[in-house]
């Protein structure tokens, strides 16, 4: 009797061991732009789907977090999806991975575009009134909530800044940006008219008076919760994001809203520069330009195929078809920056 309950004991532990080999998983560890939060998790249920040895682990922050992860934290990611592309070139081309004199990117893929909009509710404070001519003129009324993503670590904040200042020549008004910024921080954003391009200019320390009638927070997706909520009566947001929450869209000229094709020479009057090294070896400048989502697997990927597995997914028919239902339709045709250090794996997408 007691051969047999050994041998069945080790049958359990043979057969239990077996199973749980069989259960794992390659993970697959995807950070993103929060605005991406909605179509990336329809992208990660369609693909596990379809492959179901691969279990994707995905966060999303603001864009620049997002490089952080990778660049500063050294994290080993194997996607970076960023709301703006050149912060690819800019913080991980010229970024080496420790030890080594491998960047940590040397290629991405221009993935889509978007345009700035304010979000807002039926009850927000003057949302009978609010116009494309006075949006500015509300925003900038002290007893009205607004959100800002935080500048510093988010392309919604400093694109924000930036449409704030191309305002001032759209309007004709050379108040607009410091009316709405006015006693709001405790050290002060700065826009310096330099004649043919204006440098606004972004302190260290970035906290919000007591008085403040902003709220400030991490990424833009932080604050879509605060006007569901009623805490915030407006927001700048992606028009992709305010349409998958089904808010109320105010739309931006094109002047304004940064996402129209060739019209770089107007929106690259305004920069964006920090007072501060938040990177290691790279000091930031933002050039306003039209908005561009960028895709690419780090060098120190732990699992580069599967990362090109889920990249030729998204751009297949599935894939694509559930970024345009997120109104984040891809770019067609494909392009790539260095494409002569794209991936073998992914050419194929390049011929679509």
């Amino acid at each position: 009797m007691k051969k047999i309950l050994v041998f069945i004991t080790i049958l359990v532990m043979l057969f239990g061991f077996t199973s749980c080999k069989a259960k794992v998983k390659t993970p697959l560890i995807v950070f993103a732009a929060g605005s991406l939060i909605q179509p990336f998790t329809e992208l990660e249920t369609a693909f596990e789907a379809e492959y179901p040895q691969i279990d994707i682990l995905a966060e999303f922050h603001g864009s620049i977090q997002v490089i952080r992860h990778v660049t500063e934290l050294h994290e080993e990611i194997d996607i970076v999806a960023s709301a703006d592309q050149a912060l690819l070139p800019m913080l991980m081309y010229q970024v080496n991975i420790p030890g080594t004199e491998t960047p940590y990117a040397n290629w991405y893929i221009s993935m889509a575009t978007n345009r700035l909009a304010i979000a807002f509710k039926p009850e927000s404070k003057y949302a009978n009134e609010i116009t494309s001519e006075n949006w500015w003129q509300i925003l900038s009324r002290p007893d009205v909530k607004v959100g800002l993503s935080d500048p510093r670590f988010d392309a919604v904040g400093y694109r924000q800044l930036m449409t704030f200042a191309l305002a001032q020549d759209f309007f004709e008004n050379s108040d607009i940006f410091d009316t709405f910024l006015q006693d709001q921080f405790t050290n002060r954003i700065r826009l310096i008219d330099m004649g043919n391009i204006q440098i606004i200019r972004i302190p260290e320390i970035l906290e919000t008076t007591r008085q403040s009638h902003i709220m400030m927070r991490g990424s833009s997706v932080a604050l879509i919760s605060l006007l569901e909520a009623g805490e915030i009566d407006y927001a700048f947001e992606y028009e992709s994001v305010i349409k998958q929450h089904g808010f109320e869209m105010l739309q931006l000229p094109a002047s304004l809203n940064l996402g129209e094709e060739g019209m770089d020479d107007l929106y690259g009057k305004v920069t964006v520069q920090m007072d501060f090294q938040r990177f290691a070896t790279v000091e930031p400048v933002f050039r306003g330009e039209q908005i561009k989502y960028g895709i690419t697997i780090p060098a120190n990927a732990p699992h580069p195929a599967s990362a090109a597995l889920f990249i030729n997914f998204m751009y297949s028919p599935t894939g694509r078809e559930i970024m345009q239902q997120n109104s984040h339709p891809l770019l067609d045709p494909v392009v790539v920056d260095n494409i002569n250090h794209l991936p073998p794996d992914l050419l194929n997408i390049t011929k679509q």
